[in-house]
């Protein structure tokens, strides 16, 4: 399977890979700022966005394959990779497999406690069955800043303060890509992540969290750094779940610092 992606801008080539949600779309708050400095490579990961699902299990292994098998199809050896969420766990298992070059992980699964874990799925599948049953509704709840506030009050800090726009792509995702229940299996189900030994990844390392992040809890960064101990960590101070979210320009000067 191809992978679906969209190119933009020129330079050294920085790969997106996006969370549970709307696929390449996901990235459309950083997207441009960062095609001003490279060229940028966002993916559709299977399932998701205009890539259609795979065949078989869907795990964070499997996934991990689909863009593996992208970068080497590409040409795209040691490009640099940035993954939110499933997408941060993504990348983190590609370099932790010596795929890639530079990493950053944005606010990664994987890391919760078995009791974080439960909660995760007990909130988060009551959410998706919520935006499938409002899905006609979707555009005017989320244009008014009580709806977001409703809808979106576990992923960001501020969803009052966000438009539209910015956040519509990513909750239409999560009521319509045919893979978000199987994704959500594989990350609450299967295997937890395994770390990589200091010396063995193949680039810089950074994770970034959000301080206000009740998705993936900020506790967590500990134990990811654990496991990854030649990770930087980076705090986004008021910030939830998506940093493209609440904290665009400093996401995008955290991944172009870090990367290439």
């Amino acid at each position: 399977m191809t992978l679906n992606h969209v190119r933009r801008g020129s330079g050294s080539p920085l790969l997106l890979v996006h969370g549970l949600g709307a696929g390449s779309c996901s990235w459309s708050p950083i997207l441009d700022a960062l095609a001003e400095r490279r060229e940028v490579i966002a993916v559709d990961l299977p399932g998701f966005g205009e890539t259609p699902p795979m065949t078989g299990e869907v795990s964070v292994a499997s996934l991990t394959d689909s863009v593996a098998n992208f970068i080497r199809e590409q040409g795209l050896d040691g490009v640099s990779t940035v993954g939110q969420s499933m997408g941060g766990r993504i990348v983190l298992e590609l370099a932790r497999r010596g795929v890639g070059g530079d990493t950053v992980a944005l606010d990664p699964g994987g890391f919760w406690s078995d009791r974080e874990l439960a909660a995760f799925g007990a909130t988060l599948r009551p959410s998706i069955a919520l935006v499938r049953m409002l899905r006609g509704r979707l555009p005017a709840l989320l244009g008014s800043a009580a709806g977001r506030t409703l809808l979106l009050a576990q992923l960001s800090a501020r969803p009052w303060a966000l438009s539209a726009e910015t956040v519509l792509p990513d909750v239409r995702g999560l009521a319509d890509s045919p893979s978000t229940g199987a994704a959500l299996d594989a990350l609450t189900k299967g295997p937890k992540q395994q770390g990589a030994p200091a010396g063995t990844v193949p680039g810089r390392v950074t994770i970034g969290w959000g301080r206000r992040d009740l998705v993936t809890l900020p506790r967590q960064a500990a134990r990811a750094t654990e496991l990854f101990p030649d990770a930087v960590l980076h705090w986004f101070e008021r910030c939830g779940h998506f940093p493209q979210w609440d904290a665009p320009q400093e996401a995008t000067r955290l991944i172009l610092d870090r990367t290439g």
